[in-house]
């Protein structure tokens, strides 16, 4: 069990950067590095230095600082391989099941693509996140894969995204989520036209607009929630698959493929 602090923070529009800290050795992570001014803001409020960044996928809102804090820091820069010429002064590629070694942490990667061709999720299986819960947990960084109540737009295949989000039910669930951006409020008001009797998805609503009145993140979120509430894991639900007007028979890969359409028509 690792001992690790993690700070999360707003950038750009909506999306979130992540810190994450070893106290046993010092070593500090960024997930992926959507705005280098945020990034080193946040970096000196907590008092650490840059060592590494954990690149999620290639998009420009998750890697624009790299080049900056490169030069500023000679952090390493860790991304997917089959990303690795689209992500900028990247030093280690990555690939399915890999274990990192960050200080005295393991981070297991997830190969996770749909959202991007080799997008991936960082997990850490036990750590005991000394600025929340005391008790040990798993956390996962999911980039733009999952997000709470909702799922990444699919640019590379529904299969794979599909495939993608089987893994991430797979962790344990009492696993937290950290993802790329604030998009709850918005992925609810879909999730409730196919699932508007989901008494799990109703409190989560009240939950996440007090957050937002209040101008705070609706992030993390424990995974058992996120299989309570989320359409795009709960794709057996009897009761989405009648909005869909799908039936029973039909493969959950078709369900959530329908699922996703209607969701980019909304």
């Amino acid at each position: 069990m690792s001992t690790i602090e993690i700070r999360q923070f707003p950038c750009r529009s909506d999306n979130y950067g992540v810190l994450i800290h070893d106290r046993s050795t010092g070593v500090t992570a960024a997930i992926d590095a959507p705005d280098e001014h945020a990034v080193r803001n946040a970096l000196r409020e907590a008092g650490w230095t840059l060592t590494h960044i954990f690149t999620t996928h290639h998009h420009f809102d998750h890697v624009q600082g790299h080049e900056a804090l490169k030069r500023e820091t000679n952090c390493t820069i860790y991304g997917p391989e089959k990303e690795a010429r689209d992500i900028p002064c990247i030093d280690i590629s990555i690939e399915e099941g890999e274990r990192l070694t960050f200080g005295s942490i393991e981070v297991q990667v997830l190969q996770t693509p749909g959202h991007t061709p080799g997008a991936v999720t960082y997990f850490i299986p036990k750590a005991v996140d000394v600025s929340g819960s005391d008790r040990p947990h798993g956390v996962a960084f999911a980039g733009d894969t999952l997000f709470s109540v909702g799922c990444g737009r699919v640019i590379e295949g529904s299969a794979e995204m599909w495939r993608s989000l089987q893994k991430i039910m797979a962790l344990p669930p009492d696993t937290f989520i950290y993802c790329g951006h604030e998009y709850t409020q918005a992925n609810i008001r879909f999730a409730l036209t196919v699932d508007p009797e989901n008494a799990a998805l109703l409190d989560r609503k009240r939950e996440v607009d007090a957050l937002r009145s209040r101008g705070e993140p609706t992030l993390p979120v424990t995974l058992a929630r996120e299989l309570e509430t989320n359409p795009f894991l709960r794709v057996k639900s009897p009761a989405i698959r009648s909005s869909l007007g799908v039936g029973v028979d039909v493969p959950d890969a078709k369900v959530f493929e329908a699922l996703r359409r209607r969701k980019d028509r909304f």
